[in-house]
C-alpha cells in the first residue's frame, strides 16, 4: 500500500536500497541460473570496459550483462509467484514460466549479438 506524504526522503531511499539488496541476496541464494549469470557478468563487465573503444562501445558490451541479470530476477519473481499461487500444473502457469525463460534467452542472444558485432570485425 503506498505511503502518504513526501516521497524520497532518506529513510525511504535507504529502505528501498535494503529491499533491493534482499532481492539480490534471494536471487543469489535460491537461483542457480542467477548465480551462473552473475559469475558471467563478473567476467564480462570488466572485459567489456577494457575492450570497448569509447563510451558507446563500453555501454554496448556492459549493458547486456546487466540486462540478463535483471531479466533473470524478473523471471525468478514470476516463477515464485506462479508457484505460490498454484503449485500444481496449469497451462497458463506453464506459459508464464516459459515466457519468462524465453525473455532471459533473448537477452542472452542480445548479449552475444552485441559482443559479436563489436569484436568480430576487429579480427576480420
Amino acid at each position: 500500500m503506498p505511503g502518504s506524504g513526501f516521497r524520497g526522503n532518506p529513510r525511504q531511499l535507504w529502505n528501498a536500497f535494503l529491499w533491493s539488496m534482499k532481492g539480490l541476496q534471494a536471487g543469489w541464494r535460491h537461483e542457480a541460473s542467477f548465480r551462473l549469470e552473475a559469475m558471467l557478468a563478473v567476467v564480462l563487465v570488466p572485459l567489456g570496459l577494457w575492450l570497448g573503444h569509447g563510451a558507446l562501445e563500453k555501454i554496448a558490451l556492459v549493458l547486456p550483462a546487466v540486462l540478463v541479470l535483471s531479466g533473470e530476477l524478473l523471471n525468478s519473481a514470476i516463477e515464485a509467484v506462479v508457484d505460490k499461487v498454484s503449485p500444481e500444473f496449469h497451462e497458463l502457469a506453464g506459459r508464464a514460466k516459459d515466457m519468462g525463460s524465453a525473455a532471459v534467452f533473448l537477452l542472452l542472444v542480445f548479449t552475444m549479438l552485441c559482443w559479436g558485432l563489436i569484436l568480430v570485425p576487429r579480427w576480420i
